[in-house]
């Protein structure tokens, strides 16, 4: 039974490789408001995906609980594939966030090699985001010094 287990999760593994690599040409291809878009819709997916009861199963519908792996890297594939760019970057989020959480603890290293990928692509959105945040605050104080000094 070890072996069809090991096969099994090799063959995710690959799946998996195959879907990255496409993700990673995209996130390449990605403008910087749009990267910034998407450090925001990631990290929320990230979030609701950890909040769900099996957070590698999100956006993988009720009745197909049970598959060996779940839909929302499949979903999340085909609509970061899309034309439209809206439509991609919530693709690219969503599979960001199911591919964590489902190589987040696996046992086998050459999904946790994948696992480490995601988490630097999570990382420098996870920077991105924050020095979004950094800047809009910078921005807010400005605008704060500059109403103080009209008064």
């Amino acid at each position: 039974m070890r072996p069809i287990i090991l096969f099994i999760a090799f063959v995710r593994g690959w799946q998996l490789d195959r879907q990255f690599r496409r993700i990673g040409k995209s996130l390449e291809a990605l403008p910087a408001t749009a990267r910034a878009r998407l450090s925001l819709l990631a990290l929320r997916e990230i979030g609701q995906a950890a909040r769900s009861e099996y957070p590698h199963l999100y956006g993988t519908p009720p009745q197909d609980r049970y598959l060996p792996w779940g839909r929302g890297t499949g979903t999340g594939y085909a609509r970061a594939v899309s034309d439209n760019p809206e439509i991609a970057l919530r693709g690219i989020a969503l599979w960001l966030a199911v591919a964590y959480h489902e190589t987040k603890d696996s046992p086998y290293p050459f999904v946790r090699a994948h696992h480490r990928q995601l988490l630097r692509v999570v990382r420098e959105l996870k920077e991105l985001h924050g020095h979004g945040a950094v800047r809009e605050s910078e921005h807010s104080g400005d605008s704060w010094v500059q109403s103080s000094a009209a008064a």
